[in-house]
C-alpha cells in the first residue's frame, strides 16, 4: 500500500471524474482542498466525459508517464446521422442527414475496419500541438491545419446497445486514442455521419472505474489518504531488487549501489529493506544507476 503515514503523500487516488469538469479542474480542487502541492493527472478527459482519472500526489507525479501510456478502456455512446465539428455533443452541428436506414448489422459490419493497429486522424478541437500551438486554439482562430493521422491501436470494439439512431460501444485501446475520432469514423464509413454524444472511461492501466471515489466524498474526508494507491503499482511490469541499508543509502544520494544487476538492460524497481518502493534504477554497464528516487518514500526514523 502507500506510505501514507508521512506528511508529504506518495501515491496515487482514481477519481471518477464528474461530467462537465475539466481534468485540470479536478486537479486544482484536489490541491486546494487536500493541501497537497504536488497533484497531476495521468491522462486528460475531455470536460463532457466521465470515468477514471488517476491523480498522482507527491513524487508519484514523476510516474505518471508510466500511468498515462497505459492500456485504456471506454463505454461510448455515438449517434448516427448527424456531424460537429468537435465529433462530441459540445460541438457545432456542420451536416445532419437520415440515418433511419442504418440497422445493427451495419454498424457490427464495419467494426472490424477499426481494429488493430490504425492510423487515426485526431479531432481538429484537441490538446495536441503542431508547431507548438494546441489544435483547438488554432481551430479557434479560424486557421487551417492539415491533421497528420497518429498509430493507435483499438485492442477490443465490441458494439453492446443499440437504440436507433444510437449505439454504445465497448472499447479496448492503447493511449492516444481518440474516441470522438472513432465515433466520427464509423459514422463517416457508414456514409451517415455520428458523433460522440457520451463517454465514460472505465479503466487506465490497472486503474479501474468500480474502484473510483467521488471527488465531493474524497475532498470532505479526513481521513482520504486511506484510499491511495502504492505508487509502484504502475511499474509492476519492471522486475525488481531488494536492497540493504548500506546500499538503500547510496541510492538515495545518487551513488551506484553494490548490489548486482539482475538483468543486462532497463528498468529496475528498488526496495528498502522495509519492503517500500524508493526509487527507479537503470541497468548501465552491469551495474544499478539511480534513475528515478523518491527520498520521502522511506522512513527516517
Amino acid at each position: 500500500m502507500a506510505n501514507s503515514q508521512l506528511s508529504d503523500p506518495f501515491g496515487f487516488l482514481t477519481i471518477d471524474k464528474p461530467a462537465g469538469m475539466t481534468s485540470h479542474a479536478v486537479v486544482s480542487t484536489i490541491r486546494r482542498h487536500l493541501k497537497v502541492k504536488k497533484v497531476g493527472h495521468a491522462g486528460t478527459l475531455d470536460p463532457m466525459a466521465t470515468g477514471v482519472l488517476v491523480i498522482c500526489l507527491g513524487h508519484a507525479t514523476r510516474l505518471s508517464e508510466y500511468a498515462m501510456t497505459s492500456t485504456k478502456r471506454y463505454v461510448a455512446r455515438v449517434r448516427l446521422g448527424i456531424v460537429t465539428d468537435t465529433y462530441d455533443a459540445e460541438g457545432q452541428v456542420v451536416s445532419e442527414v437520415d440515418a433511419s436506414h442504418i440497422c445493427r448489422e451495419d454498424v457490427e459490419r464495419v467494426l472490424p475496419n477499426f481494429t488493430g493497429e490504425l492510423q487515426q486522424i485526431p479531432p481538429i478541437y484537441s490538446a495536441i500541438k503542431k508547431g507548438g500551438r494546441k489544435l483547438y486554439d488554432l481551430a479557434r482562430a479560424g486557421e487551417t491545419v492539415e491533421l497528420e493521422p497518429r498509430a493507435v491501436t483499438i485492442h477490443q470494439l465490441t458494439l453492446i446497445e443499440w437504440d436507433a439512431p444510437e449505439f454504445v460501444l465497448d472499447v479496448v485501446c492503447s493511449a492516444g486514442t481518440y474516441i470522438r475520432s472513432l465515433a466520427h469514423d464509423i459514422g463517416q464509413l457508414l456514409g451517415v455521419g455520428g458523433y460522440l454524444i457520451e463517454l465514460t472511461r472505465t479503466m487506465s492501466g490497472s486503474f479501474q472505474l468500480a474502484d473510483a471515489l467521488q471527488l465531493d466524498a474524497l475532498v470532505n474526508d479526513e481521513n482520504w489518504m486511506q484510499f491511495l494507491i502504492s505508487p509502484d503499482v504502475v511499474v509492476q511490469q519492471l522486475p525488481a531488487v531488494y536492497l540493504h541499508e548500506v546500499d538503500t543509502d547510496h541510492v538515495l544520494h545518487g551513488r551506484v549501489p553494490e548490489h548486482p544487476a539482475p538483468v543486462e538492460d532497463g528498468l529496475i524497481r528498488a526496495y528498502n529493506s522495509a519492503g517500500q518502493f524508493f526509487a527507479l534504477l537503470q541497468v548501465k554497464n552491469a551495474k544499478l544507476h539511480p534513475y528515478k528516487v523518491f527520498p520521502y518514500a522511506t522512513d527516517k526514523g
